[in-house]
């Protein structure tokens, strides 16, 4: 499978950043894509809301279905699920990039926060994931891409933020344990990480433009996504992905372009080691 024209994305927090990237870079097959996102009216610190998305993404080339959905409702995803799927005749892929972050020590950590990100990350990803799976079992090629780290259990991931890594780690579980219960229904589940920073406003909300400059830009993971949920589902599944690798793997070698400032040392992200 080369192309993604005619088939149908289901994505979290796609509203900006590495998801609006992904589901652009789906558009461009002419693929109809569900931004599920809380972004409904613009945020006085962050750009794009649903509807910005979905005209980037129908400029793009494809069909865009902008849907207000915190996924940490059930019913708002039920609802979100039965309206891209009524909209565009089911689901193929499933994009769970939505995410919390608070990198802060066990000490420093509210509660409330913590509830966030285990709510978001973890039980989120679950959520989506099950709401959608009826449509993936009908899907010729169904996949299901986790925006979570390999599944490293080292201690230098978990100490300085317990609970953010215990949130992230817990999307990875699910790739490991719905890849094996998913297989023989042919669904594929794989995650995909970056190797470094991505120019995200996450990433400049921790950092700042400093940060900004040594990342890379998004459309490294858009990329590095379109090949994952491209491949064979029955062949291509339970991997822990890491962006410029399958980049490599698909004879990719120079990835200059891809950095925001290309005589600037890249900054690594969390969870995987620099090269």
């Amino acid at each position: 499978m080369t192309s993604l024209a005619g088939k149908t994305l289901f994505v979290t927090g796609g509203s900006r950043g590495i998801g609006l990237a992904i589901a652009k870079k789906a558009a461009a097959d002419g693929a109809n894509v569900i931004i599920a996102a809380k972004t409904d009216e613009p945020h006085p610190k962050l750009p794009g809301t649903i509807h910005t998305a979905a005209a980037e993404i129908e400029e793009a080339g494809g069909k865009a279905l902008p849907v207000v959905c915190d996924i940490r409702d059930d019913s708002a995803v039920e609802a979100a699920v039965a309206q891209g799927a009524e909209a565009f005749g089911g689901i193929d892929i499933v994009v769970n990039n939505a995410s919390a972050i608070a990198l802060l020590g066990t000490e420093e950590i509210a509660m409330n926060r913590f509830d966030l990100m285990h709510q978001v990350n973890a039980r989120g990803t679950f959520l989506v994931s099950k709401t959608c799976l009826p449509w993936l079992k009908q899907a010729e090629n169904p996949h299901i891409l986790m925006l979570s780290p390999p599944l490293n259990m080292l201690e230098k991931w978990f100490a300085p933020h317990v609970a953010y890594s215990m949130s992230k780690y817990g999307m990875s579980m699910c790739v490991l344990g719905m890849a094996g219960e998913f297989r023989e229904l042919g669904i594929a589940v794989n995650a995909l990480w970056p190797r470094t920073t991505i120019a995200t406003a996450a990433v400049n909300m921790l950092g700042g433009d400093e940060l900004m400059m040594h990342s890379r830009k998004p459309e490294i993971m858009a990329d590095a996504a379109y090949v994952i949920v491209t491949r064979p589902s029955r062949e291509f599944t339970g991997n822990f992905c890491i962006d410029d690798s399958v980049l490599e793997d698909e004879g990719i070698s120079d990835l200059s372009a891809y950095a925001v400032n290309p005589e600037l040392p890249l900054a690594p992200d969390f969870f995987v080691d620099p090269k």
